[in-house]
């Protein structure tokens, strides 16, 4: 998406004032402010209480749930788990009242104390909650503390009537918070299966299909349980392209276990032969289910994405554009390597350098970034809506925003996070790519995690720029070293006493990541700073 901001205005913003160590320009400086305050717009439109907010509602006597009307007759319960449920719990029962009869919501280990720490008190329950708050799956791995989550969570379900409503709040790491093997599999031995799965290659699809034929509540189970009740499920997404089905192995949309899927996946990475008697019980025992059961009580079941990674650049898109930056949105779902996405970032800002010019683009450099569009899951037609933009703004601000989740091949056994890692990739691309383009741009790159905690660190992200390599090499420090040893917060903390870091703090959400390119203009460059300055 794209607003009219872009007119004649003059060219790329060239810095007036030298640049490296101790040498940044003013403008530069803003640009990572400005930044700071567009990715802040992305995590506070997803924030828990903000998206409640937006899709609960008590009007007179009407309780509105994503634009559906009920009638509450202090009928409503509540169940949830995710790490971003907390808040949301805290927000549903301060808009439901005295509707809510009670709640129980499975989170995890150490996080009321994490957010309290943080100063997030409003995304904890009151000491006078209805809802029993269950702490479990340390490391994010299910462990006995969430299976006894799960078995009141399933307990509160089972004992609903055609009178009740179940609210079920649902976001990212809700499948390890909702452990219910089905008897008589352990969860040691569910556990066991799923870690051969992962390590044999099998896909997340794969995964999840037999997740949900092994278990009680996933693929539909816990709508099952709360049959005949109303259910309705918000979520919170942390996956890409938002599938209901996928997050937290979708235990509220109907999906009924194919028996013959499930032993062809086993069979095909050579696990049918070594399979515990318990699943193999349980797998014959699926064996003429109807679909009638796996769809049992489907009309009444309402599932609602109320906060996604597009939400978030929606927010950033609006936040760049008051800062007088022409925003576009180039996809909420990018992933692959971080080396790829890197790579596609730093294409991007000279293809954006060498449509300003008088000779434009070359056709090489298109084509180049095209053929990337497979490796990092971006489909050729919002490469081709970027680069439309990209030719057409010549002159004016622009901030380009991505969003999703990049993967890292750990190689060494350094501190960082994939945020931090790519940050650091795109400042070696715009170093190298740096011969090509006119002049020192005025770019910054940002990426940050909206959970505000990217891998094992205290940081969301970081910040980068054309000039950052030799910044670092001036200090004593090698970049390519600290990529080899995926040791990209050491290096962040070291580098000008981590100035280019990004500390939010423990946010309370989790909408996977946000990227963004900003790239000054002339006349927006000088518009946008007034914007921020008033701001």
């Amino acid at each position: 998406m794209a607003s009219g901001l872009c007119g004649a205005a003059g060219s790329l913003l060239l810095s007036s004032a030298p640049w490296g160590l101790g040498g940044r320009s003013r403008r530069m400086m803003t640009l990572w402010t400005q930044g700071r305050e567009v990715f802040g717009a992305a995590v506070s439109a997803v924030l828990p209480e903000n998206m409640m907010r937006g899709s609960l509602a008590l009007r007179g006597e009407c309780l509105q749930v994503d634009g559906r009307s009920f009638a509450p007759t202090g009928n409503v319960h509540l169940v949830g788990f995710g790490k971003a449920v907390l808040g949301m719990a805290a927000a549903a029962e301060r808009i439901l009242g005295d509707h809510l009869v009670r709640g129980v919501v499975s989170v995890p280990h150490g996080i009321q104390e994490a957010l309290r720490q943080a100063g997030k008190g409003e995304m904890l329950l009151g000491p006078d909650s209805r809802i029993t708050v269950l702490e479990g799956a340390r490391h994010n791995l299910p462990d006995r503390d969430a299976m006894e989550a799960a078995s009141a969570i399933r307990e509160l379900a089972s004992g609903l009537t055609e009178q009740d409503l179940l609210l079920v709040l649902i976001s990212g790491g809700g499948s390890a918070l909702l452990p219910a093997p089905t008897p008589p599999i352990t969860l040691e031995e569910k556990q066991s299966l799923t870690r051969q799965l992962a390590a044999r290659g099998a896909t997340i699809q794969e995964l999840n299909t037999l997740r949900k034929a092994l278990s009680q509540l996933k693929g539909g189970g816990l709508a099952r349980c709360a049959h005949p009740a109303q259910v309705v499920s918000l979520i919170l997404s942390d996956v890409i392209a938002d599938p209901p089905e996928l997050i937290a192995s979708g235990p509220t949309v109907p999906s009924p276990a194919d028996p013959g899927e499930c032993w062809a996946i086993l069979e095909k990475y050579g696990l049918r032969s070594s399979l515990p008697q318990s699943v193999r019980d349980v797998l014959s025992g699926l064996v003429g289910a109807g679909t009638g059961q796996g769809q049992a009580g489907s009309g009444l079941v309402h599932n609602a994405i109320i906060g996604s990674n597009a939400l978030a650049l929606e927010a950033a898109s609006a936040r760049a554009r008051e800062l007088g930056f022409l925003p576009v949105v180039l996809s909420p779902a990018v992933c692959g390597e971080v080396q790829a996405v890197s790579r596609l970032y730093g294409l991007l800002v000279r293809f954006a350098s060498q449509a300003r010019s008088e000779e434009g683009a070359e056709g090489s450099l298109r084509e180049a970034i095209l053929g990337m569009g497979p490796e990092v899951g971006v489909p050729d037609r919002d490469l081709l809506h970027t680069l439309k933009v990209l030719e057409e703004c010549r002159g004016g601000a622009l901030c380009l925003l991505s969003g999703g989740e990049p993967t890292v091949q750990l190689r060494g056994k350094g501190k960082g996070g994939r945020n931090q890692e790519l940050a650091l990739r795109v400042a070696v691309e715009l170093a190298q790519g740096g011969s090509s383009l006119p002049a020192p741009l005025g770019v910054a790159f940002l990426s940050g995690g909206t959970d505000g905690q990217d891998g094992p660190t205290d940081a969301a992200g970081a910040i980068a720029d054309p000039l950052l390599v030799s910044e670092a090499r001036e200090q004593g420090l090698d970049p390519a070293e600290f990529l080899d040893n995926n040791d990209s917060y050491t290096f962040f903390t070291r580098l000008s006493r981590g100035d280019r870091l990004i500390r939010t703090g423990l946010t309370g959400t989790n909408v996977m990541d946000v990227h963004l390119v900003l790239i000054q203009g002339e006349e927006a460059g000088s518009g946008a700073h007034a914007a921020a300055g008033s701001s």
